[in-house]
């Protein structure tokens, strides 16, 4: 690879590859170590792992995705393409591409894909249409099942569980080439939840920061995991887009140590980007008549489970919380005009304020 750019390749390229290099195999082409595969953005050249010829029509191909600057649970994994030559019976499409062992299968809908179907999204699926269907004999059809062996068992630290997609992970990419997650495709992930809640009539959503959230209100709410929409570090992201897609009431449930930072106008809550939550605890405590020496000792406190103990022994602690939460359902409706019943809580999942709407 001699684009600059270049970081890792997608799951769709490296099944692409696999695909490319199975039909290759079948057609007599011995000893293959490397594909050319075009990608919407440019050509790539894909090792492959090995090539195994099954019958005079059918073979298979295996390669894994290289590491790259990024925690991808799928670099490594094994990506198999088995393609299978018949005799074409009509006018369809010379390419039949579907999912075998290890790829996800959609349950839910409000994906690109339909449910019923194998996770193996658009662009994947066009780009092994147009790497493969030129090489086709004439009066073929080469039937594509693409597999990943351990898939099932990585799909467990996906969000595929929560988007419906059982039994696998996805084979994706829009341009080939995989880059960093740490933001537009993290982002572009995460907001899948709400579309699969639209999609499937979810009304009364609780958007939570990540798993200790969903943990503790699946705990103490009413609620089914479906309802549940996590936001990860882009609060604000995720409320811009739940606003958006018309949704402009929900409850907004977490641990104080996370959340409060909304009331300060801070919407992504990565400890790298902004903290403030000590700041903002003391503007809060000052508003609700805690003393100066009280104030200085909250503002030395290491962290807000401590913070709460100290407001605790001074008896403020609920209506310090109850200011906190006031605070984010305004910030919230005067950035997105969405109208939150704010929920904190601590670790062990107690309610912190009592100015909260949904019943406790």
């Amino acid at each position: 690879m001699t684009n600059d750019n270049y970081t890792g390749i997608t799951t769709g390229t490296i099944a692409t590859a696999c695909s490319l290099a199975a039909l290759d195999t079948i057609l007599g082409t011995s000893d293959i170590a490397c594909v050319e595969v075009e990608t919407p953005k440019n050509t790539l050249d894909i090792l492959i792992d090995k090539c195994e010829s099954i019958s005079d029509e059918s073979a298979c191909a295996v390669a894994h995705k290289n590491p790259y600057n990024d925690p991808d649970v799928t670099v490594g994994l094994d990506i198999v393409s088995t393609v299978e030559l018949f005799d074409k019976t009509d006018e369809t499409s010379n390419v039949i591409i579907t999912g075998g062992e290890g790829v996800g299968l959609i349950t839910k809908p409000g994906l690109q894909i339909p449910v019923g179907d194998y996770a193996i999204n658009p662009i994947p699926r066009q780009m092994i249409i147009k790497n493969l269907s030129s090489k086709i004999p004439e009066g073929k059809v080469a039937k594509v099942t693409i597999s990943i062996p351990e898939g099932k068992n990585i799909a467990k630290k996906t969000m595929n569980p929560k988007l419906g997609i059982i039994d696998g992970i996805s084979i994706l990419g829009t341009t080939g080439i995989a880059r960093s997650m740490s933001s537009d495709a993290y982002k572009n992930s995460i907001v899948k939840q709400i579309d699969v809640a639209i999609a499937s009539n979810i009304d009364n959503l609780v958007f939570v920061p990540g798993n200790i959230g969903e943990k503790l209100a699946l705990n103490k709410l009413n609620v089914k995991k479906e309802q549940i929409i996590q936001t990860g570090n882009f609060v604000g992201f995720m409320f811009e887009e739940a606003a958006k897609r018309g949704i402009k009431e929900f409850t907004f449930f977490g641990h104080m140590g996370k959340v409060i930072k909304v009331a300060g106008g801070i919407f992504d809550t990565k400890h790298a980007v902004a903290d403030g939550r000590r700041e903002i605890m003391v503007a809060h405590a000052a508003l609700c008549g805690v003393d100066i020496k009280h104030l200085q000792m909250l503002f030395d406190s290491k962290t807000t489970d401590d913070m709460m103990s100290i407001l605790d022994e001074l008896e403020v602690s609920v209506e310090v919380s109850n200011s906190i939460a006031q605070a984010i359902k305004d910030r919230c409706m005067q950035r997105f005009e969405l109208d939150l019943d704010v929920i904190l809580v601590d670790m062990q999942g107690n309610y912190l304020n009592d100015n909260m709407e949904r019943e406790k």
